[in-house]
This record gives structure tokens, sequence and C-alpha cells, in this order.
């Protein structure tokens, strides 16, 4: 794979179910080292950090995980808080799980994603969808240079889908950053996204703006034949 994506950027990966995707965007946040080749994440190679550098690097890189790596058993402020673990210390970590911190900026995120009034609930009391939300609140506070999304709208409703992938969007724009989500929905990647990479079999069958592409081809990548 040879694939570069730049500041400003808003990038649709699409493909069928072990085409790489979520393997792609786990090498970009460092959670997967490759056997082979180099990968530059805004200026560095994760492959050869470790400790504080890595966690600078994580701090910059906001990931929405598939399986959204919540921890039920906690609140909702403290998942979302979670978003700053890479900038703060761990005294400061600590103290708020007993005194959250940053409430004003943790209930604007929660206001975004349309869950103000959830914030002292314990998060395994919420719906998918909702969870889904907190996840993307939980990236509104890190307020990342590059945002990775895995199916960032795969339990939400079409309208709740859509103000997802705008968010993500805002949010890339706020640090001119980049956006590369990985999308179960071609016709939310074309809404949304100015670039579209499909991927077969961990190799790019198609690099094109978004605005190039129909949706019947987009369609076809994930085995869907009209």
């Amino acid at each position: 794979m040879d694939l570069t994506v730049a500041a400003g950027e808003r990038v649709a990966v699409v493909g069928a179910s072990g085409a790489g995707k979520s393997t792609l965007l786990g090498v970009l946040n460092g959670s997967v080292t490759p056997t082979a080749g180099e990968v530059q994440v805004l200026g560095t190679d994760p492959a050869t950090l470790r400790g504080r550098n890595l966690r600078r690097l994580r701090a910059r890189t906001g990931t929405v995980h598939q399986h959204l790596e919540l921890v039920g058993a906690l609140r909702v402020v403290h998942n979302v808080n979670a978003g700053r673990l890479g900038s703060w210390s761990a005294g400061r970590a600590v103290r708020s799980l007993v005194q959250p911190q940053g409430l004003d900026d943790v209930r604007t995120a929660l206001d975004r994603v349309g869950l103000a009034d959830r914030i002292f609930e314990r998060t395994d009391r919420l719906s998918g969808g909702q969870r889904q939300r907190v996840a993307l609140a939980r990236l509104l506070v890190q307020r990342p240079e590059l945002v990775l999304a895995d199916e960032p709208a795969s339990a939400l409703d079409p309208a709740l889908a859509d103000q997802a992938l705008q968010l993500l969007g805002e949010l890339a724009a706020d640090r001119d950053g980049a956006l590369l989500a990985c999308l179960h929905d071609p016709a939310l990647a074309l809404r949304h996204c100015g670039r579209v990479v499909g991927l077969v079999d961990g190799r790019v069958a198609l690099d094109a703006p978004a605005a190039s592409v129909s949706l019947a081809e987009l369609e076809r990548f994930y085995g869907v034949v009209r």
C-alpha cells in the first residue's frame, strides 16, 4: 500500500470485511506495528516511538474505535475525559476519577452529541448509539490533529450518522488536520468526504475524488451488485 493523506483532507476508506480498513487505522495510531515498510504520521514513524513520545503522538491522533473502548462501569464524564489522558499528568488523571476535571468542556462536548443530560450516568446503562456518541464526545475534548474513525456511525440512525460525520470533519478542520474514516455506508462516504479510498485484500484498488465516484461503484467494494 502506498497512500498519502494531506492536511485538510476528509478521506473515506471503503471495502468489504477483511479488506484491511481497521488494520490501516491501527498502523496509523501506533497500535499495530507493520512488519515491513514505513509509516509517517504527523511527521513521525509511530513504530520508532516508546513511552512518553508515543503518548504525545497519540494525543495528537484521535481514534474512534469500532468497539468504542469505553469503560462501562465508569460514568460518562470519565469516559469523555479519557480523551485528555495523553495531555494530563498521571496525578491529575487519578484525581479526576474522584472529582471530575474540566466539566465545562465535557458538558460542551456532550451537548454537541445530544447527551448533556447523561454526564453522570454509568456508561453501561446507555444504548449502543448513545455509547457511540460518548466516544465522539471523548474525541471532541481531545481535539486531535489527525482524526481516525473506524465505523463511527454504525450504531446511529441516518440523521445522527450525518451529524457524527459532520462533527468529525469539523474537529479535523479546527486543527487544520485530516479525517480518515472507515465507513460501511457508501452514501455517507460520498456525502461527507472529498476523497474515497477503496481497499481490496489490503491493497488500494480505488483512490479518487468523491465527486468522480458513483454510488454503484462504491457498493461493489462491499459485494453489492445491482
